[in-house]
């Protein structure tokens, strides 16, 4: 179903379905209901923010190209410019992949592979903008890209017969985040806890929350390269504020034990970034927060944002497992 119009504009985005998963809901003692942005035409929730500030720097007339980095984020630029009619640069990490760059091109964009994580190829980017008089898609830190991702938890609201006891999201650079605050506090949902899952070695949202400040990993040692941003957006850490926010970190090997298990009770291959908050309910994690006087118990219905993700294929599910040693 798609978006209804706002402020005269389609999104690009769809109503995507809320549906409830039997064995999350049997691992977790609860009902779980699955937000399913894997099926938002660019693969990802990215779509929603990433289009709504594509949308807003075609309604300014501006003529030069755009300039997204990282692989989901480049991936919904590069729809949202292909349906306006805009010329695009992606630029990405090596860490991205050739499914990634593959896919980017297919979309009409030009793709630029620079550096080993987004935070080079943020960089590039910048330099870019700088001097060829481009316009910067920043993939997470925009006011735009959070108010686009807020429509996620306003079709909750629609969705849902009453208000969730818990939403469990991925945090990379932390968009998704803040654009879930933005939407909790939208429906009047702002003391419904929000588990934030991120995987050791992408962990910049937790080192943030310990710290009490912005933290800049010294790398990224993670699989899952889509939550890979060296230091969170600075709304991020704002959003722990304003919410009740409860990091989580799973190791890499949990997170790919969850991306297997939810594709055999699924049917559904995610990225290992969608791993992490897929094992926080399949590992018991979310019963020690109850335990531990964290959560309420019990709690009446936990959503999981199925955030999605284009660059995974079954082969590389395999290597993953070779590489982690769980074969």
């Amino acid at each position: 179903m798609a978006a209804q119009p706002v402020g005269g504009q389609k999104p690009f985005h769809v109503i995507s379905p809320v549906l409830e998963s039997l064995p999350l809901s049997k691992a977790v003692g609860t009902k779980v209901f699955m937000k399913l942005e894997n099926v938002q035409p660019s693969g990802s929730f990215k779509i929603r923010g990433i289009g709504h500030r594509c949308q807003d720097v075609r309604g300014r007339a501006l003529p030069d190209p755009l300039l997204p980095t990282g692989g989901n984020a480049g991936l919904a630029a590069a729809y949202a410019a292909r349906e306006l009619g805009l010329p695009i640069t992606v630029v990405v990490p090596s860490s991205s992949g050739p499914t990634a760059v593959r896919k980017l091109q297919e979309l009409g964009a030009t793709v630029e592979v620079y550096g080993k994580v987004w935070d080079d190829a943020n960089r590039r980017a910048q330099e870019l903008a700088k001097t060829e008089g481009w316009v910067s898609i920043h993939p997470f830190d925009h006011p735009l890209v959070w108010e686009g991702h807020a429509s996620l938890v306003r079709e909750l609201k629609d969705s849902l017969e009453a208000k969730p006891g818990a939403i469990v999201v991925a945090v990379g650079g932390g968009g998704l985040l803040a654009g879930v605050v933005a939407g909790l506090h939208q429906v009047g949902w702002q003391d419904v806890p929000v588990i934030a899952a991120e995987t050791q070695g992408a962990h910049s949202f937790h080192e943030a929350l310990k710290a009490g400040r912005l933290v800049t990993l010294p790398d990224i040692t993670s699989v899952a390269t889509c939550l890979g941003a060296k230091t969170v957006a600075a709304r991020a850490l704002e959003c722990a504020q304003e919410c009740r926010v409860i990091s989580q970190v799973v190791e890499d090997a949990e997170a790919v034990r969850a991306v297997e298990q939810f594709l055999d009770d699924e049917r559904m291959l995610v990225e290992p970034a969608c791993g992490a908050p897929l094992a926080v309910l399949y590992s018991g994690r979310l019963q020690r927060l109850q335990r531990e006087g964290r959560l309420r118990s019990p709690l009446r219905s936990v959503v999981l944002v199925v955030c999605g993700g284009s660059n995974i294929h079954t082969a590389q599910l395999r290597a993953l497992k070779s590489q982690l040693g769980m074969e």
